[in-house]
């Protein structure tokens, strides 16, 4: 497998060496000896799958307290894939990175705890998995607005299809500073 850095210090795209031939394909989708070598988890607690049409856009999410790592991809269809780091006292607060996973390119993306997390569906439909590093905590779901401009994401759709939640979450500027994560080196 190769990792390959993003701009933000933590998340990174896994590409799988895939092996096939006319009867189809095989990849290891996670090992934990294999990933451990890279840093990444080496235990998950949940997995979830989703599934979205066209336009829907999901995000921008976060756990906090009790945070969530999250190893996404995407297992039928395209998503644009989106972490933004929201640690307070971060280098990189703020910053953004984004990543095209598809059921083609096989990629992964490991959107570590104290990312915010979102992916707006740009095939017709989109099935995809998420393997968590805690278990979903409703006290602790919160959300920043998809289009904040002081983040600025340049996302593929214009006019996303949201949930209600999605809608009225607040800017990054107003939320309070102990519903974020905090930075440490």
């Amino acid at each position: 497998m190769k990792v390959v850095e993003t701009l933000l210090p933590g998340c990174v795209v896994i590409e799988p060496v895939v092996f096939g031939d006319e009867r189809g394909f095989f990849f290891e989708t996670w090992n934990a000896e294999r990933y451990g070598q890279h840093g990444l988890p080496t235990a998950f607690v949940q997995s979830n799958v989703s599934t979205s049409v066209r336009g829907v856009l999901r995000g921008l999410h976060y756990q906090w307290p009790n945070p969530q790592g999250k190893l996404v991809s995407v297992l039928e269809g395209e998503v644009y894939d989106v972490a933004v780091d929201i640690r307070r006292g971060s280098p990189t607060f703020g910053q953004w990175a984004a990543v095209m996973l598809s059921a083609e390119n096989k990629r992964q993306f490991w959107i570590p705890e104290g990312f915010a997390h979102g992916f707006a569906v740009v095939s017709e439909r989109a099935v995809f998995s998420y393997l968590c590093t805690a278990v979903y905590d409703k006290t602790a779901d919160a959300g920043v607005r998809w289009d904040d401009p002081a983040i600025g994401i340049d996302w593929p759709v214009t006019e996303p299809q949201l949930s209600a939640k999605d809608a009225v979450a607040p800017l990054l500027a107003d939320v309070a500073p102990e519903r974020l994560p905090t930075y440490t080196p």
